[in-house]
């Protein structure tokens, strides 16, 4: 039984969370098309995890909520699976997109993402570990492993030093996410 202090903790939760229901909708529609190729619920959440905006802000959820799965799985399943593609994009992501700088569009898509990444990520430079770790652990709209890969390396920080402070946000973020999957559990269940 929640008392009316945490229910008032969960509505502020919910509409600090409110932007994310959009990656949600993009989670639902995602696991509806992986379900018509009758992949398990675990194949589904480690995929789900690895997907850019959904990550594992998305497939926690999944994998408690709708698929009823014990949340030590789910949660282990999300960080190895958020964490695949972050190695690879930190080390392929300045030749993709002096690639793809070479044409119009893709240089004006390069440059309003380094721009955008430079103005959202005035705490990752300023306090590079800690201000990495942070921006990527919050699950707030606009962060997460990808973009806080695509941050570090804007910023110069070294390889090894990005995988450990995505990593460790990762893991922030799995603790709140995963938080707030088990409450709402107890609510709607």
């Amino acid at each position: 039984m929640i008392n009316k202090k945490g229910l008032l903790l969960i509505l502020m939760l919910t509409l600090m969370l409110l932007p994310e229901l959009e990656a949600s909708g993009i989670a639902n529609r995602t696991v509806d098309w992986l379900r018509g190729y009758g992949l398990s619920p675990g194949l589904i959440v480690f995929l789900i995890s690895m997907l850019p905006i959904i990550e594992l802000r998305g497939a926690i959820p999944v994998g408690i909520l709708l698929f009823g799965m014990p949340w030590p799985e789910v949660v282990l399943i999300s960080v190895i699976g958020n964490m695949v593609p972050i190695p690879l994009i930190l080390m392929f992501m300045e030749k993709f997109f002096t690639l793809i700088s070479r044409w119009k569009l893709g240089k004006r898509f390069t440059d309003w993402l380094f721009a955008r990444t430079r103005r959202k990520g005035k705490v990752i430079e300023r306090f590079e570990a800690i201000g990495l770790t942070i921006f990527v652990g919050i699950p707030l709209p606009g962060t997460g492993g990808w973009t806080g890969a695509f941050a570090a390396n804007i910023f110069g920080i070294r390889f090894w030093n990005s995988l450990l402070y995505v990593f460790l946000g990762v893991l922030i973020a799995a603790v709140i996410v995963t938080s707030l999957s088990l409450t709402g559990q107890m609510v709607v269940g």
